[in-house]
């Protein structure tokens, strides 16, 4: 049921009858998102949405984490793999024009493209997703963690409001949001369906079974009525101003990188990644007496 495998950092096959899988494969880098993932995540997408025996795809992770978010390290320009595909212009210009661009195109432009794709996606996620790492989750349909699997936000110690695909407030109620944000602490799986931002909790030797299980359970129902059924309650969401709140919070997370810029010399406060290395190191710590 596989086919050939044009990516480098994703891989793509069909586990099941009408269920297609996207999985990320940078394990040795937590999953960390560059450039090149994004479009191959895009075009994977894509090829399941373009294909008529695919009901649903699963979007997983190789190792330890589901992600990190964004690679830091990434230097890639918005062309240099290959031509832009949400066409906002403007990505060579230098300071925050340039910059606020590459962030249209593929981070808040591939989110919402991908949150209205016509076909149920299911996420299933073990470890840490952090930061950009909720923007391969958060677009997507239903949500199933493993028991270890966490979530969080922490770049307000970055000077910023929070990730581009503004959508805590959405996610886990307007209160847990701002605890999540100001706190940088993670919310562990239990609580986020609790929050009603996972669909089901398993046990992490179970998530791949559970999650490909209830694909082909969905799978099972006939394409119009899944495409319909997403896309009302995408519009539901819609008419309670989800579309304009993101906007409103990527204007500011613009502003974030512009003020960073002149106070620091760069996007983010170079403190912030101490501030969170420290915290992290401590967490890891209270987990192993506990």
């Amino acid at each position: 049921m596989s086919q050939p495998q044009p990516f480098e950092e994703i891989r793509y096959d069909k586990p099941a009858e009408r269920v297609a899988r996207i999985t990320l494969a940078r394990p040795e880098k937590h999953n960390g998102q560059t450039t090149r993932m994004l479009y191959e995540i895009n075009d994977a997408l894509d090829m399941a949405m373009d294909d008529d025996d695919v009901h649903v795809v699963v979007v997983a992770a190789d190792g330890k984490n589901f992600s990190s978010g964004h690679d830091l390290n990434d230097r890639t320009k918005i062309g240099e793999l290959r031509p832009p595909i949400l066409g906002f212009g403007g990505y060579g210009h230098a300071g925050p024009q340039g910059h606020m661009a590459r962030e249209q195109e593929i981070y808040l432009g591939f989110c919402w493209r991908w949150r209205n794709l016509p076909k149920p996606i299911i996420v299933q996620v073990q470890g840490k997703a952090i930061a950009g790492g909720l923007m391969l989750v958060w677009p997507f349909d239903i949500i199933i963690a493993s028991d270890d699997a966490e979530f969080s936000d922490p770049v307000v110690a970055f000077g910023m409001n929070g990730h581009e695909f503004f959508v805590h407030a959405f996610e886990v109620g307007h209160r847990k949001a701002k605890q999540m944000l100001f706190t940088g602490e993670p919310i562990g799986a239990a609580e986020a369906k609790t929050l009603g931002m996972v669909n089901e909790v398993v046990p992490r030797e179970e998530l791949e079974a559970f999650t490909l299980a209830m694909a082909e359970k969905i799978a099972s129902r006939p394409m119009i009525g899944l495409k319909t059924a997403k896309m009302s309650v995408n519009q539901s969401m819609d008419a309670q101003g989800m579309w304009n709140a993101i906007q409103s919070a990527f204007n500011l997370h613009q502003f974030g990188h512009a003020n960073n810029r002149v106070i620091h010399g760069q996007m983010i406060d170079p403190a912030g990644l101490e501030t969170i290395k420290r915290e992290a190191r401590a967490s890891k710590e209270r987990s192993g007496k506990s």
